[in-house]
């Protein structure tokens, strides 16, 4: 088997497993293995040594190029809150379960108790929500 259908079933191979292990970075190194491919085919004689070099490099200038690109043109998304919960309760008022006191308490959303932090209230009042610091609802006095 000659060395170039060895760097295209490589990059064929990579680019496949994308599919199972998505995050496109080994797409990137899929392009790499099919270009070295190409030029392997065209320079048969190319040392092994040189092959491997010249498609770490590709690899890292794919990498690097793919990385700065999509930097400056993030994917559009219809939901950009999607896997950020706590960023759509910014807004929403809701009633107090448990008091804060020293600053912390909870609040019921829906179907889930959050912690909330904020200015010391009983329970039942109402609050707004007007930030998130991870999972910790940030509220105000509504």
């Amino acid at each position: 088997m000659s060395a170039y259908w060895i760097w295209l079933i490589l990059g064929v191979a990579l680019m496949a497993l994308e599919i199972l292990a998505p995050g496109i970075f080994l797409i990137w190194l899929g392009i790499a293995g099919l270009i070295v491919g190409v030029i392997v085919f065209w320079v048969q004689d190319m040392l092994w040594q040189w092959q491997v070099a010249l498609y770490a490099i590709l690899s890292v200038a794919s990498v690097v190029v793919s990385w700065r690109y999509l930097r400056r043109h993030p994917f559009a998304t219809e939901e950009p809150n999607l896997n950020l919960r706590t960023k759509n309760f910014v807004g929403q008022l809701v009633a107090l379960e448990a008091a804060i006191v020293n600053g912390r308490g909870r609040a019921r959303l829906g179907d889930s108790v959050w912690q909330v932090s904020g200015p010391d209230l009983p329970a039942g009042a109402r609050v707004r929500i007007t930030g998130a610091d991870g999972t910790l609802l940030i509220v105000e006095k509504a």
